[in-house]
């Protein structure tokens, strides 16, 4: 019973990332929710999390609060017409299949290596 939740809730998160993604290509949705958006799918995408996973129970506790409250707050700043667009053509997707555009972890994958990057920088030759 809970692990049929579980897997309702995650393809319910999938859904709403996907919907956001396709809500940020709209040129009806104002720059602030974009800003979320971005935030949102980023941190989703994102190999790094504000707590470790290693870390016991605190690193799982942050991937269940932390995203989705910012996909809960980039929801709320989308109107709802655009928002239902949004969900049915998702829906849609992922009913063909899950979307492999694995390129758009590109983006996330170069920002973290140059923050990598700084950090060696930094530590090894004092720049």
């Amino acid at each position: 019973m809970i692990i049929a939740t579980l897997k309702t809730k995650a393809r319910d998160l999938s859904y709403n990332l996907s919907a956001l993604s396709l809500a940020y290509k709209r040129r009806d949705v104002s720059i602030f929710a974009k800003g979320f958006i971005l935030l949102a799918v980023g941190y989703a995408l994102s190999p790094i999390d504000l707590i470790p996973d290693f870390i016991p129970i605190l690193g799982y506790l942050d991937d269940l609060i932390i995203l989705p409250a910012l996909i809960f707050i980039a929801i709320k700043l989308i109107p709802k017409e655009i928002l239902a667009e949004c969900k049915a053509e998702a829906k849609g997707r992922w009913q063909k299949g899950k979307p492999k555009k694995w390129y758009y972890a590109i983006p996330i994958a170069l920002v973290w290596l140059l923050a990598l990057g700084i950090v060696v920088l930094k530590i090894f030759f004092r720049v």
